[in-house]
């Protein structure tokens, strides 16, 4: 296809969605007025309204980023960026929080337009602007309206006019670079206002714009520590234009400066260029950005964008995309079921961003003062794998570990990577490091199910011995357990670690600070994370630790109450938790975002342990589909922080397995039921207003959707010594999973269903290779070996298949 064809393909695609958006605001706005029925009526018309040569879109064409961000957190939406991107360029609606913050849909105007979207991290924002200067008043002062109507949002590139300044504004990137373009008005003043001090998710200490000439700018601003992120955090810019400004000026704590300063800086302090005339021809500005200093952002903009071809990144950054993406193919389904799964993908891919130079120098605030260290390089100096900054790991054993593994092993190693140099630089594998440092997010050791899955999939670049080592050191009492979530300091004791060595279990409580300190959700993640040790140390050779470790992982046990069958929190003096209920109000003491009916069936690596606790699997699988049963009134999900009042919580990382359980409890056709009911009710809304319950945990909720649309997942989170899938049916006809030839020798795994329908999710029988498979597991070996899948569906229940004793 030619340029021409692919702009004017484009140009369709974006007429379409624009439909599609359109059609959803029109649903949402009736069905609050009551007129549910207007929903269907919208999206039946907006489907209708499909040109024929949209058929021929490629995979990054689906990707529709506005899914849901009608209430999305500071780092969920972030268009104008690359995978895992450094800069991730957005216009943001709403500040000052990290939750219900950046760009929210149904706002109406425009604060900024900012660089900076990560997890626990933030900075540098910029507005063009027109007529008299009001960069000093605040954002509230010079923000813009705008509307849908004139916005073009795609992975790559965003487009918006700014109506009360007539302002067109483009926006691409590539890793580190941001990359603007301006049509100004010919008849008003021209502005670009750099608002280094601006609060955005959070506040900045101080920031300081230097004039270097009168078309750059460099600059640094100082992130203000948080409760997450305990340290303050330095980014570092380097501003160019394309032609030169006329005036240099700023300001700070709300007053302007004298005219023909070179320097401003201070506490809420801001910068501006102006145009001696309104600019005849498009205002280009690159916005180079580092961590580690200012001649890392000038390197990082020499390296990535020596030239003023906007057009060119654009391009490139959708083939960027769409390369990725396209690691998986899918045919067959709905418009509405591949726009959404190829947004799940991009969100996989969005939100674990990069904080390495492109020479692999990074940050290391670990420590009592910055410093600034190297990843490993090939022989040719080029880094092997970034750094990276990304929220935690928890519940990632059941989404991204997945996902990732077979689609993205290079991600995967990468991030093992950061987890092994960060135990090198500070002396502790982290769960989720933000800003070069610890946050202790959640609980527990997150890294263990996800090196040990990397490990025996075969994804090995990285120093196996020092990550076991880092592992078994958070095993033990002064490791990473023992901090609470956000627990910060050398001696925390919040994650009982002393008490889960000593009696097996951690009790409620205990001594020490943070939050999450929930006993009785520790010692069942404790129990999977040191059989996934287990496994990892049986791996390595090491076989004293992984007997060892499989004994603890029966821990478990220990909080098991026959007498109300369900897992039950305890107190120091070892006696049950007093005023006990599954379901409610106070549900969750003891349990971590979720309640003991969802904690009870935490028990991923010992299914027939934890079915043998229920009486059996006529009796386990009765009580797990009652709670299937209960949770459908409310449609599967917990209202977000009231997590016990749920059955089922698929807003949430402990849930994620539920409805596979049945798969290995001897009733295959309970979880093919309840896994298509799950994605309908909770995954498939394609509108600003649903899709992913509002919180998609940087990646986590998007890798849970894909999987139940491919049919694949793993209840023991890939850790065991031979990781396998459990299958499901696929919601498309055909999925096409090109493996990574750097990784695995297979070429393609071609997954195939025959009779595919809305109505047909039983699953009938499977032939891998041409050959009858009857067990519902498929090995990670056969997968990267290459091969076919074949999946016969029907719309009613096969009790005989995948049916394992």
């Amino acid at each position: 296809m030619n340029s021409s064809s692919i702009k004017q393909s484009q140009n369709v695609i974006d007429r379409v969605k624009h439909l599609v958006v359109a059609a959803a605001a029109a649903a949402a706005a009736a069905a609050a007025a009551g007129r549910f029925f207007c929903l269907a009526l919208c999206c039946a018309l907006s489907l209708l309204a499909l040109p024929a040569t949209a058929q021929e879109k490629l995979p990054v064409d689906y990707v529709n980023p506005l899914i849901d961000t009608h209430a999305s957190r500071w780092d969920f939406f972030a268009c104008a960026c690359r995978p895992s991107g450094m800069v991730s360029l957005s216009p943001d609606t709403r500040l000052g929080n990290f939750w219900r913050s950046g760009y929210l849909y149904d706002e109406k105007k425009i604060l900024c337009f900012s660089h900076i979207h990560g997890w626990q991290l933030y900075g540098l924002a910029v507005m063009p602007i027109t007529g008299e200067m009001r960069g000093q008043l605040g954002m509230d002062a010079y923000a813009s309206d705008f509307s849908h109507e004139n916005e073009v949002v795609r992975p790559g590139y965003y487009k918006v006019k700014l109506d009360t300044y007539d302002i067109a504004v483009e926006l691409t990137s590539t890793t580190r670079v941001g990359f603007h373009r301006y049509q100004f008005p010919a008849d008003k003043p021209a502005h670009v206002i750099i608002d280094t001090g601006a609060l955005l998710m959070g506040d900045i200490v101080s920031s300081e714009v230097h004039r270097i000439s009168d078309t750059e700018v460099v600059g640094q601003a100082v992130m203000a520590p948080m409760m997450r992120r305990s340290k303050s955090f330095t980014v570092y810019f380097v501003i160019q234009f394309n032609q030169p400004f006329a005036k240099f000026g700023g300001w700070t704590n709300g007053a302007l400066l004298p005219d023909g300063v070179e320097t401003v800086a201070g506490t809420k302090a801001g910068a501006f260029v102006s145009f001696a005339s309104p600019p005849k021809d498009p205002v280009l500005m690159k916005v180079a950005i580092s961590y580690v200093s200012l001649e890392g952002a000038r390197r990082n903009l020499q390296a990535e964008l020596p030239h003023w071809d906007f057009d060119r990144v654009v391009r490139e950054s959708r083939e960027d995309w769409n390369q990725w993406l396209s690691r998986i193919e899918v045919n067959g389904g709905t418009l509405q079921q591949r726009t959404k799964f190829y947004t799940d993908l991009w969100h996989a891919l969005l939100g674990r961003t990069i904080v390495s130079d492109v020479d692999g120098r990074y940050c290391d605030m670990t420590g009592a003062q910055p410093v600034v260290r190297k990843v490993h390089v090939d022989g040719n100096g080029k880094p092997l794998f970034p750094h990276y900054n990304f929220d935690s790991l928890w519940g990632s054993q059941w989404s991204l570990a997945i996902l990732w593994s077979f689609a993205y092993p290079e991600i995967m190693d990468g991030i093992c990577n950061t987890l092994v140099d960060m135990y090198r630089d500070g002396g502790l594998i982290p769960r989720g490091p933000s800003g070069g440092n610890y946050t202790y997010v959640m609980i527990g050791d997150q890294a263990s199910p996800f090196i040990a899955a990397a490990y025996n999939k075969g994804i090995r670049n990285y120093d196996a011995n020092k990550a076991y080592e880092g592992l078994r050191k958070n095993a033990l009492p002064g490791g990473i357990r023992d901090h609470a979530g956000y627990e910060q300091g050398t001696n925390a004791c919040g994650g009982g670690m002393k008490y889960y060595v000593e009696r097996g279990y951690v009790p409620e409580g205990i001594e020490g600070s943070g939050m999450h300190k929930d006993g009785a959700s520790m010692t069942l993640e404790y129990a999977y994370q040191d059989w996934c040790l287990s496994q990892f140390a049986q791996a390595l050779g090491k076989k004293a630790d992984a007997e060892w470790l499989f004994r603890r992982s029966f821990n478990y046990t220990n909080l098991w109450d026959e007498s109300v069958k369900f897992m039950r929190p305890r107190l120091k003096d070892g006696t049950w938790w007093p005023d006990f209920e599954a379901v409610g109000p106070k549900a969750t003491n003891g349990f971590c975002e979720a309640n003991s009916a969802i904690y009870t069936h935490f028990v991923p690596h010992d299914v027939p342990g934890l079915i043998r606790l229920f009486g059996g699997a006529e009796k386990y699988i009765a009580a797990l589909d009652r709670q299937f049963e209960l949770a459908r009134t409310n449609q599967f999900v917990a209202e977000h922080d009231k997590h016990g009042l749920q059955w089922v919580d698929y807003d949430n990382e402990p849930s994620l397995a539920m409805a596979y359980m049945f798969n290995l409890a001897g009733a295959p056709w309970l979880s093919q039921k309840w896994v298509r009911e799950v994605e309908q009710q909770v995954y498939s809304e394609v509108t600003p207003y649903g899709g992913y319950m509002g919180d998609d945990d940087e990646g986590q909720m998007g890798a849970v959707s894909a999987l139940m649309a491919m049919g694949l997942f793993d209840v023991k989170g890939g850790a065991e010594i031979n990781p396998s899938y459990q299958i499901n049916a696929p919601i498309f006809d055909q999925i096409t999973i090109h493996l990574a030839t750097n990784y695995f020798a297979g070429g393609k795994f071609v997954i195939r269903t025959l009779n595919n329908s809305a109505q047909n999710y039983y699953i009938q029988s499977v032939r891998l290779n041409g050959r009858p498979l009857n067990q519902c597991r498929l090995e990670h070996a056969e997968l990267v070996k290459g091969g076919e899948l074949e999946i016969k569906l029907g719309s009613e229940a096969n009790k005989k298949w995948g049916v394992e004793k």
